[in-house]
């Protein structure tokens, strides 16, 4: 079975009613458009405090900031980091791990997500 998740946010902050009024409107154009084929579960929720990042725009949007990430193959020896956005260049971010600065490329970072402070 597939799961297509949706994340939705507000400046204002998302409650479980908005979720579930998002959850009964796509659900009702599924219905009616059927674009998944075969069985699927539907999953609406605010991408919270551990937010993932996807783009690279979300990775600007957060310089400054901790994040926890796994890279798709190694860098430098390792896959997994977490550390401080110094900057995002392009498409390579820059995070500072305990004083050693890696130059990483944003099509190759497997999963992200903001650190929770």
């Amino acid at each position: 079975m597939s799961l297509l998740r949706i994340y939705i946010e507000s400046d204002e902050g998302i409650t479980i009613e908005d979720c579930e009024k998002v959850s009964r409107q796509v659900s009702a154009i599924f219905d009616v458009e059927d674009p998944i084929a075969g069985e699927y579960t539907l999953e609406v929720s605010s991408p919270g405090v551990d937010r993932p990042l996807f783009t690279v725009e979300q990775f600007q949007q957060y310089e400054g900031s901790e994040v926890s990430l796994r890279m798709s193959s190694p860098v430098e020896g390792r896959r997994k980091f977490k550390g401080k956005i110094v900057k995002v260049t392009g498409d390579t971010i820059s995070l500072l791990v305990d004083g050693t600065e890696y130059e990483l490329v944003q099509p190759d970072v497997e999963k992200a997500s903001i650190v929770f402070q």
